[in-house]
Parts: structure tokens; sequence; C-alpha cells
């Protein structure tokens, strides 16, 4: 189960991470993308960020875990 978590976390972290770059490349060259999407701003390319850096948070925390149990058995 840890390594089914801790490859998809650092999958969906690597693709959060691309898109937010992309997205803020696309911005920078004034592809015509909003800066965000609607008028509350909840969604931009920096929300992306956020979602790859917890992403790879959980895959480090996952490999630690699994380290952890097996070295607790004989």
């Amino acid at each position: 189960m840890e390594k089914l978590l801790v490859r998809w976390s650092y999958l969906l972290g690597l693709l959060c991470f691309g898109v937010s770059i992309i997205w803020k490349f696309l911005l920078v060259m004034d592809a015509g993308l909003p800066n965000s999407i609607g008028p509350t701003h909840t969604l931009s390319y920096f929300s992306f960020f956020k979602a790859g850096a917890m992403f790879l948070l959980i895959c480090i925390a996952a490999v630690n875990y699994s380290w952890f149990v097996k070295q607790e058995r004989p």
C-alpha cells in the first residue's frame, strides 16, 4: 500500500508542479490567460504549486514511514 501511495503522490506532485510552471510561463508570455479563474481568485498557478508541494511531502512521509516500519521488524 505504501508503494502505491508513494508512486501516485510523487506523480501527482510532479504533474501539479508541471502545470504551475507551464501556467506561469504562459502568464509571463502574455498568452491571454487570466491570472485566476473566477472573480474570487480561487484557482491560480500558485494553487497547483502548493498542491505539488503537498503531494511531494506526502511521498516523503510515506517513504519514511515504510522505512521506519521496516527497521522495527526483526
